[in-house]
């Protein structure tokens, strides 16, 4: 098969088997180490990062999120809204950890530049391919910081199905 014969059949989506087995993603032992920056600044914004990864996202302690986000804070996840207010009603059923002492989160790596904080993190999903079987991924996790608040983050979600409507009679 031609290279261009390749790239148009891998673009169309016909070559759906991977060409080799797939390395699993994994997080580091001690994630909570990944947080620290020599940088004063960095280390602010990791640490703030470290407070929204372990105490809102894994421990549901959303009542305390202005401690680490912004009022206006800025959501690019398509399924929650601008605001620190909005942003804690989304996230105020969400399914939580018992264990608030330690980040459980297989974090892969924390990379901070400036006022950004990305954190890349292990998932792992329902394989669509082989029923009852999982496979790992990346998901990363942005946020932008001001005077060590979180005021803009950034995800890969994508848009999550509505619930049905009910028709008015």
């Amino acid at each position: 098969m031609s290279v261009r014969r390749l790239i148009t059949a891998i673009s169309l989506g016909l070559m759906a088997a991977p060409l080799a087995a797939q390395s699993p993603v994994t997080g580091v032992a001690d994630a909570e180490a990944l947080f620290k920056d020599k940088d004063p600044v960095k280390n602010r914004n990791k640490q703030a990062a470290l407070h929204i990864m372990r105490e809102l996202l894994q421990c549901g302690h959303w009542s305390d999120a202005g401690n680490w986000l912004t009022e206006r804070y800025i959501q690019h996840n398509p399924n929650a809204a601008d605001g620190l207010a909005p942003v804690q009603k989304f996230f105020a059923n969400m399914p939580r950890t018992a264990t608030c002492d330690k980040l459980t989160t297989p974090v892969v790596a924390v990379l901070a530049e400036g006022d950004l904080v990305n954190v890349v993190i292990a998932r792992s999903y329902p394989d669509p391919n082989e029923p009852g079987k999982t496979y790992t991924t990346s998901w990363f996790d942005m946020w932008r910081f001001v005077d060590g608040k979180a005021d803009e983050h950034w995800d890969a979600a994508t848009k999550g199905a509505r619930p049905p409507q009910t028709q008015a009679k």
